[in-house]
Protein backbone atom coordinates (compact mmCIF):
# COMPACT_ATOMS: atom_id res chain seq x y z
CA UNK A 1 0.00 0.00 0.00
CA UNK A 2 1.27 3.49 -0.88
CA UNK A 3 2.36 5.77 1.98
CA UNK A 4 -0.38 8.23 2.96
CA UNK A 5 1.55 11.11 1.42
CA UNK A 6 1.67 9.39 -1.99
CA UNK A 7 -1.96 8.35 -2.15
CA UNK A 8 -4.12 10.17 -4.68
CA UNK A 9 -5.18 13.48 -3.17
CA UNK A 10 -8.82 12.59 -3.83
CA UNK A 11 -8.51 9.64 -1.46
CA UNK A 12 -6.88 11.72 1.29
CA UNK A 13 -10.03 13.81 1.47
CA UNK A 14 -11.98 10.78 2.68
CA UNK A 15 -10.10 10.95 5.99
CA UNK A 16 -11.38 14.47 6.67
CA UNK A 17 -7.98 16.04 7.39
CA UNK A 18 -5.00 17.30 5.40
CA UNK A 19 -1.70 15.47 6.07
CA UNK A 20 1.17 17.61 7.33
CA UNK A 21 3.15 16.94 4.13
CA UNK A 22 0.67 19.09 2.18
CA UNK A 23 0.51 22.05 4.57
CA UNK A 24 2.29 25.11 3.15
CA UNK A 25 3.22 28.39 4.83
CA UNK A 26 1.39 30.74 2.48
CA UNK A 27 1.70 34.50 2.70
CA UNK A 28 -1.56 36.42 2.44
CA UNK A 29 -0.80 39.39 0.21
CA UNK A 30 -4.45 40.40 -0.02
CA UNK A 31 -6.62 40.33 -3.14
CA UNK A 32 -4.91 39.10 -6.31
CA UNK A 33 -5.64 41.29 -9.37
CA UNK A 34 -6.63 39.91 -12.77
CA UNK A 35 -3.90 39.87 -15.41
CA UNK A 36 -4.34 42.13 -18.43
CA UNK A 37 -2.14 40.24 -20.88
CA UNK A 38 -3.31 40.61 -24.47
CA UNK A 39 -5.83 38.26 -26.05
CA UNK A 40 -4.37 37.00 -29.34
CA UNK A 41 -6.55 36.17 -32.34
CA UNK A 42 -5.26 32.98 -33.95
CA UNK A 43 -6.99 33.70 -37.27
CA UNK A 44 -5.01 36.96 -37.58
CA UNK A 45 -1.73 35.17 -36.78
CA UNK A 46 -2.45 32.66 -39.55
CA UNK A 47 -2.73 35.52 -42.04
CA UNK A 48 0.45 37.24 -40.72
CA UNK A 49 -1.39 40.35 -39.57
CA UNK A 50 1.50 42.71 -38.58
CA UNK A 51 -0.37 44.30 -35.65
CA UNK A 52 -1.24 40.87 -34.20
CA UNK A 53 2.37 39.70 -34.59
CA UNK A 54 3.54 42.81 -32.74
CA UNK A 55 0.99 42.13 -29.98
CA UNK A 56 2.16 38.50 -29.81
CA UNK A 57 5.82 39.52 -29.40
CA UNK A 58 4.90 42.03 -26.70
CA UNK A 59 2.86 39.43 -24.75
CA UNK A 60 5.64 36.81 -24.93
CA UNK A 61 8.42 39.18 -23.89
CA UNK A 62 6.49 40.78 -21.01
CA UNK A 63 4.01 38.23 -19.60
CA UNK A 64 5.28 35.07 -21.30
CA UNK A 65 1.70 33.97 -21.80
CA UNK A 66 -1.57 34.99 -23.43
CA UNK A 67 -5.10 33.79 -24.14
CA UNK A 68 -5.63 32.47 -27.67
CA UNK A 69 -9.05 32.84 -29.31
CA UNK A 70 -10.44 31.86 -32.75
CA UNK A 71 -8.05 28.89 -32.77
CA UNK A 72 -10.38 26.68 -34.81
CA UNK A 73 -11.04 24.02 -32.13
CA UNK A 74 -14.81 23.72 -31.73
CA UNK A 75 -16.30 24.57 -28.36
CA UNK A 76 -18.09 21.18 -28.40
CA UNK A 77 -14.72 19.40 -28.42
CA UNK A 78 -13.37 21.62 -25.61
CA UNK A 79 -16.46 20.83 -23.51
CA UNK A 80 -16.17 17.12 -24.30
CA UNK A 81 -12.52 17.11 -23.14
CA UNK A 82 -13.46 18.86 -19.90
CA UNK A 83 -16.37 16.52 -19.24
CA UNK A 84 -14.39 13.36 -19.92
CA UNK A 85 -11.60 14.61 -17.61
CA UNK A 86 -14.16 15.02 -14.81
CA UNK A 87 -15.63 11.60 -15.54
CA UNK A 88 -12.23 9.90 -15.38
CA UNK A 89 -11.33 11.40 -12.01
CA UNK A 90 -14.79 10.47 -10.67
CA UNK A 91 -14.19 6.76 -11.41
CA UNK A 92 -13.67 4.40 -8.44
CA UNK A 93 -10.06 4.27 -7.25
CA UNK A 94 -9.59 0.65 -8.36
CA UNK A 95 -10.58 1.59 -11.93
CA UNK A 96 -8.20 4.59 -12.05
CA UNK A 97 -5.37 2.55 -10.54
CA UNK A 98 -5.39 0.28 -13.60
CA UNK A 99 -3.56 3.19 -15.24
CA UNK A 100 -1.18 4.04 -12.37
CA UNK A 101 2.34 5.28 -13.11
CA UNK A 102 4.98 2.56 -12.74
CA UNK A 103 8.56 3.03 -11.60
CA UNK A 104 10.12 6.24 -12.91
CA UNK A 105 7.61 6.60 -15.73
CA UNK A 106 6.03 10.03 -16.09
CA UNK A 107 3.05 8.44 -17.75
CA UNK A 108 -0.06 7.22 -16.03
CA UNK A 109 -2.34 8.12 -13.15
CA UNK A 110 -1.22 9.33 -9.72
CA UNK A 111 0.73 12.38 -8.59
CA UNK A 112 4.29 13.67 -8.76
CA UNK A 113 4.92 13.80 -5.03
CA UNK A 114 7.33 10.84 -5.02
CA UNK A 115 9.89 12.92 -6.96
CA UNK A 116 9.48 16.09 -4.91
CA UNK A 117 11.17 17.34 -1.77
CA UNK A 118 9.43 19.65 0.67
CA UNK A 119 5.68 19.99 0.84
CA UNK A 120 3.47 18.34 -1.76
CA UNK A 121 1.08 19.62 -4.41
CA UNK A 122 -2.68 19.21 -3.87
CA UNK A 123 -3.07 17.67 -7.30
CA UNK A 124 -3.71 14.33 -9.02
CA UNK A 125 -2.80 13.82 -12.66
CA UNK A 126 -3.08 11.56 -15.65
CA UNK A 127 -0.01 12.00 -17.86
CA UNK A 128 0.08 10.54 -21.40
CA UNK A 129 2.39 10.84 -24.40
CA UNK A 130 0.24 11.54 -27.46
CA UNK A 131 2.94 12.15 -30.15
CA UNK A 132 4.52 10.50 -31.99
CA UNK A 133 1.71 7.98 -32.42
CA UNK A 134 4.12 5.04 -32.46
CA UNK A 135 5.31 5.93 -28.93
CA UNK A 136 1.86 5.97 -27.33
CA UNK A 137 1.72 3.61 -24.34
CA UNK A 138 -1.92 2.64 -24.60
CA UNK A 139 -1.81 0.64 -21.36
CA UNK A 140 -2.02 4.03 -19.63
CA UNK A 141 -4.88 5.34 -21.82
CA UNK A 142 -8.21 4.87 -19.97
CA UNK A 143 -10.94 2.79 -21.57
CA UNK A 144 -13.49 4.57 -19.39
CA UNK A 145 -15.14 6.88 -20.15
CA UNK A 146 -15.59 5.15 -23.52
CA UNK A 147 -14.97 8.31 -25.56
CA UNK A 148 -11.62 8.98 -23.84
CA UNK A 149 -9.13 7.60 -26.38
CA UNK A 150 -10.90 8.86 -29.48
CA UNK A 151 -11.52 12.32 -28.01
CA UNK A 152 -7.93 12.76 -26.82
CA UNK A 153 -6.68 11.63 -30.24
CA UNK A 154 -8.86 14.25 -31.98
CA UNK A 155 -7.87 16.99 -29.55
CA UNK A 156 -4.15 16.19 -29.78
CA UNK A 157 -4.21 16.48 -33.59
CA UNK A 158 -5.98 19.86 -33.36
CA UNK A 159 -3.54 21.21 -30.76
CA UNK A 160 -0.56 20.01 -32.81
CA UNK A 161 -1.83 22.15 -35.71
CA UNK A 162 -2.22 25.12 -33.34
CA UNK A 163 1.34 24.56 -32.05
CA UNK A 164 2.78 24.55 -35.57
CA UNK A 165 1.08 27.82 -36.54
CA UNK A 166 2.06 29.45 -33.23
CA UNK A 167 5.74 28.52 -33.56
CA UNK A 168 5.85 29.98 -37.07
CA UNK A 169 4.08 33.16 -35.93
CA UNK A 170 6.50 33.48 -32.98
CA UNK A 171 9.43 33.32 -35.44
CA UNK A 172 7.86 35.95 -37.68
CA UNK A 173 7.17 38.19 -34.67
CA UNK A 174 10.95 38.36 -34.16
CA UNK A 175 11.47 39.03 -37.88
CA UNK A 176 13.00 35.57 -38.36
CA UNK A 177 12.39 33.10 -41.17
CA UNK A 178 9.14 31.43 -40.14
CA UNK A 179 10.53 27.90 -39.73
CA UNK A 180 13.29 28.82 -37.25
CA UNK A 181 11.43 27.70 -34.11
CA UNK A 182 9.41 25.15 -36.06
CA UNK A 183 12.66 23.41 -37.08
CA UNK A 184 13.35 22.74 -33.39
CA UNK A 185 9.95 21.23 -32.62
CA UNK A 186 8.13 20.68 -35.87
CA UNK A 187 9.09 17.12 -36.86
CA UNK A 188 6.07 14.96 -36.06
CA UNK A 189 8.06 11.75 -36.61
CA UNK A 190 10.50 12.59 -33.82
CA UNK A 191 9.13 15.25 -31.55
CA UNK A 192 7.01 14.65 -28.54
CA UNK A 193 3.76 16.01 -27.18
CA UNK A 194 2.58 15.05 -23.71
CA UNK A 195 -0.92 15.55 -22.35
CA UNK A 196 -1.29 16.17 -18.63
CA UNK A 197 -4.79 16.04 -17.15
CA UNK A 198 -4.83 17.84 -13.79
CA UNK A 199 -7.38 17.35 -11.04
CA UNK A 200 -7.41 19.76 -8.09
CA UNK A 201 -9.85 18.49 -5.46
CA UNK A 202 -11.62 21.04 -3.28
CA UNK A 203 -10.03 21.46 0.11
CA UNK A 204 -11.56 23.01 3.24
CA UNK A 205 -8.00 24.12 4.19
CA UNK A 206 -7.47 25.73 0.77
CA UNK A 207 -5.47 28.57 2.35
CA UNK A 208 -2.86 26.02 3.52
CA UNK A 209 -2.35 23.93 0.35
CA UNK A 210 -1.19 24.65 -3.19
CA UNK A 211 -2.43 22.87 -6.33
CA UNK A 212 0.90 23.33 -8.11
CA UNK A 213 3.78 25.19 -6.47
CA UNK A 214 5.33 28.14 -8.28
CA UNK A 215 7.25 26.80 -11.29
CA UNK A 216 7.99 27.27 -14.98
CA UNK A 217 7.30 24.63 -17.64
CA UNK A 218 10.13 22.62 -19.20
CA UNK A 219 8.35 22.38 -22.55
CA UNK A 220 8.75 24.44 -25.72
CA UNK A 221 5.32 25.94 -25.16
CA UNK A 222 2.31 24.85 -23.11
CA UNK A 223 -1.23 24.84 -24.46
CA UNK A 224 -3.58 24.88 -21.48
CA UNK A 225 -7.32 24.27 -21.47
CA UNK A 226 -8.64 25.75 -18.23
CA UNK A 227 -11.65 24.69 -16.20
CA UNK A 228 -14.72 26.39 -17.64
CA UNK A 229 -15.98 27.68 -14.28
CA UNK A 230 -13.37 27.50 -11.51
CA UNK A 231 -10.42 29.89 -11.54
CA UNK A 232 -7.08 28.83 -10.08
CA UNK A 233 -4.15 29.65 -12.34
CA UNK A 234 -1.94 32.59 -11.29
CA UNK A 235 1.09 34.13 -13.06
CA UNK A 236 3.95 36.12 -11.52
CA UNK A 237 4.98 39.40 -13.17
CA UNK A 238 7.29 42.02 -11.68
CA UNK A 239 7.02 40.43 -8.22
CA UNK A 240 3.20 40.48 -8.22
CA UNK A 241 0.83 37.53 -8.65
CA UNK A 242 -2.04 37.92 -11.14
CA UNK A 243 -5.11 35.73 -11.63
CA UNK A 244 -5.58 34.30 -15.12
CA UNK A 245 -9.23 34.91 -16.03
CA UNK A 246 -11.46 32.21 -17.48
CA UNK A 247 -12.39 32.70 -21.12
CA UNK A 248 -14.31 29.45 -21.84
CA UNK A 249 -13.41 29.20 -25.55
CA UNK A 250 -9.78 30.33 -25.15
CA UNK A 251 -6.56 28.36 -24.78
CA UNK A 252 -3.91 29.74 -22.41
CA UNK A 253 -0.49 29.67 -24.10
CA UNK A 254 2.70 29.72 -21.98
CA UNK A 255 6.29 30.06 -23.12
CA UNK A 256 8.25 27.05 -21.83
CA UNK A 257 11.88 27.10 -20.73
CA UNK A 258 13.07 25.65 -24.03
CA UNK A 259 11.54 28.49 -26.06
CA UNK A 260 13.06 31.03 -23.65
CA UNK A 261 16.44 29.38 -24.35
CA UNK A 262 15.91 29.33 -28.15
CA UNK A 263 14.79 32.98 -28.15
CA UNK A 264 17.93 33.92 -26.16
CA UNK A 265 15.78 35.21 -23.33
CA UNK A 266 13.58 37.53 -25.42
CA UNK A 267 10.51 35.41 -24.70
CA UNK A 268 9.95 34.76 -20.99
CA UNK A 269 8.96 31.41 -19.47
CA UNK A 270 6.53 32.64 -16.78
CA UNK A 271 6.50 31.49 -13.18
CA UNK A 272 2.99 30.29 -12.38
CA UNK A 273 1.11 28.36 -9.71
CA UNK A 274 -2.35 26.92 -9.06
CA UNK A 275 -4.43 27.79 -6.01
CA UNK A 276 -7.18 25.58 -4.59
CA UNK A 277 -10.89 26.31 -4.20
CA UNK A 278 -12.41 25.48 -0.78
CA UNK A 279 -15.74 24.33 -2.24
CA UNK A 280 -15.25 23.21 -5.85
CA UNK A 281 -13.07 20.69 -7.67
CA UNK A 282 -11.12 22.03 -10.65
CA UNK A 283 -9.70 20.38 -13.77
CA UNK A 284 -7.35 21.45 -16.56
CA UNK A 285 -5.49 19.87 -19.47
CA UNK A 286 -1.97 20.92 -20.46
CA UNK A 287 -0.52 19.89 -23.84
CA UNK A 288 3.29 19.99 -23.68
CA UNK A 289 5.29 19.95 -26.96
CA UNK A 290 8.90 18.85 -26.42
CA UNK A 291 11.80 18.43 -28.84
CA UNK A 292 13.36 15.04 -29.37
CA UNK A 293 15.94 14.67 -26.53
CA UNK A 294 18.66 14.09 -29.17
CA UNK A 295 18.12 17.55 -30.69
CA UNK A 296 20.48 20.25 -29.50
CA UNK A 297 18.62 23.31 -28.23
CA UNK A 298 20.26 26.69 -27.81
CA UNK A 299 19.79 30.38 -28.63
CA UNK A 300 19.20 30.95 -32.35
CA UNK A 301 22.29 32.58 -33.86
CA UNK A 302 20.22 35.43 -35.35
CA UNK A 303 19.18 36.42 -31.81
CA UNK A 304 22.74 36.65 -30.45
CA UNK A 305 24.09 40.21 -30.83
CA UNK A 306 26.56 42.58 -29.16
CA UNK A 307 23.65 44.10 -27.24
CA UNK A 308 22.25 40.66 -26.35
CA UNK A 309 25.10 38.15 -25.99
CA UNK A 310 24.33 34.44 -25.76
CA UNK A 311 22.47 33.93 -22.47
CA UNK A 312 22.12 30.12 -22.42
CA UNK A 313 24.30 27.10 -23.16
CA UNK A 314 23.47 24.75 -26.00
CA UNK A 315 22.37 21.32 -24.78
CA UNK A 316 20.44 18.16 -25.53
CA UNK A 317 17.65 16.72 -23.37
CA UNK A 318 16.74 19.73 -21.25
CA UNK A 319 14.11 17.47 -19.64
CA UNK A 320 16.88 15.74 -17.66
CA UNK A 321 18.02 19.09 -16.25
CA UNK A 322 14.44 20.11 -15.54
CA UNK A 323 13.60 17.03 -13.46
CA UNK A 324 17.00 16.85 -11.76
CA UNK A 325 16.54 20.35 -10.31
CA UNK A 326 12.75 20.17 -9.83
CA UNK A 327 13.05 20.38 -6.05
CA UNK A 328 15.40 23.38 -6.20
CA UNK A 329 14.29 26.80 -4.99
CA UNK A 330 15.80 28.26 -8.16
CA UNK A 331 14.39 28.09 -11.67
CA UNK A 332 15.82 25.08 -13.51
CA UNK A 333 16.71 27.25 -16.51
CA UNK A 334 19.30 29.10 -14.37
CA UNK A 335 21.46 25.95 -14.44
CA UNK A 336 22.06 26.43 -18.19
CA UNK A 337 22.60 30.20 -18.04
CA UNK A 338 25.92 31.64 -19.20
CA UNK A 339 27.41 34.18 -16.81
CA UNK A 340 28.32 36.90 -19.26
Amino acid sequence: MAPTSLKPVQELLQSGYVPETYIQKLEDDGPVPLMDSPIIDFSLLSSSNPEELKKLCSALSSWGCFQLVNHGIKSELLDEIREMSKQFFKLPLEEKEKYSSKGDSLEGYGNDNAIRRGNFNWNDKLHLQVFPHCKRQLQYWPEKPQIFRETLHDYSIKTELVTNVLLKAMSRSLKLEENRFFELWGDDKEDIIHARFNFYPRCPSSNQVVGLKAHTDGSAITILLQDKEIEGLQVLKDGQWFRVPIIPEALVIHVGDQLEIASNGIFKSPIHKVVINPQCDRISLAMLPLPNPEKEIGPLKELITEDRPQLYKRLKDYGQVYFKYMASEERQINVVKINN
